[in-house]
């Protein structure tokens, strides 16, 4: 099957399994990852991961030369009603057999102060860090048409998973 009778987004999709199934530690499995920009200044970056170990792990950190700061965030609700960004220090737990989604709107990896330009179809270096797993070095491909759409996975706990 050829890029071109994929399509971009089919194509990405396909490429993202392939990429992260082989470049993930035995115990965390990154899968369905994608990364975009907002303007030239800031970007992100989304993605499934799954704690394939038998205890708790935690996403406690990211590191990319595409951005001056690389920082875990999450988006919460202020007392008066309005959505804002914030910098989730303690990162993101994990438990043992469960996936936690990172969306658009919610948990996600944010790149700020980009080095470069994010274009279309070519890949961003991203290390996951992980309290218990170590490093997990992961190229996520850029996908600026990408559309949100529905949840995956066991996300219990996390709420709407649309990304």
């Amino acid at each position: 099957m050829s890029y071109k009778s994929l399509g971009r987004s089919a194509a990405f999709g396909v490429f993202a399994s392939v990429a992260f199934a082989t470049s993930a530690s035995a115990q965390m499995l990154v899968q369905d990852a994608y990364a975009r920009s907002s303007n030239k200044m800031a970007g992100a970056a989304f993605m499934e991961i799954t704690n394939q170990g038998a205890s708790e792990d935690r996403l406690i950190d990211a590191r990319s030369d595409v951005a001056k700061r690389v920082q875990l965030h999450t988006h919460q609700e202020d007392p008066n009603g309005v959505m804002k960004m914030m910098h989730v220090e303690e990162g993101f737990a994990i438990p043992a057999g469960e996936t936690h989604l990172l969306r658009r709107g919610g948990d996600h990896v944010m790149f700020m102060g980009l080095t470069r330009e994010l274009k279309d179809g070519e890949t961003v270096d991203v290390i996951l860090v992980f309290e218990n797993a170590g490093e997990v070095s992961v190229q996520i491909p850029v996908d600026m048409d990408r559309a949100p759409k529905g949840g995956h996975g066991n996300h219990s706990g996390h709420g709407d998973h649309s990304n």
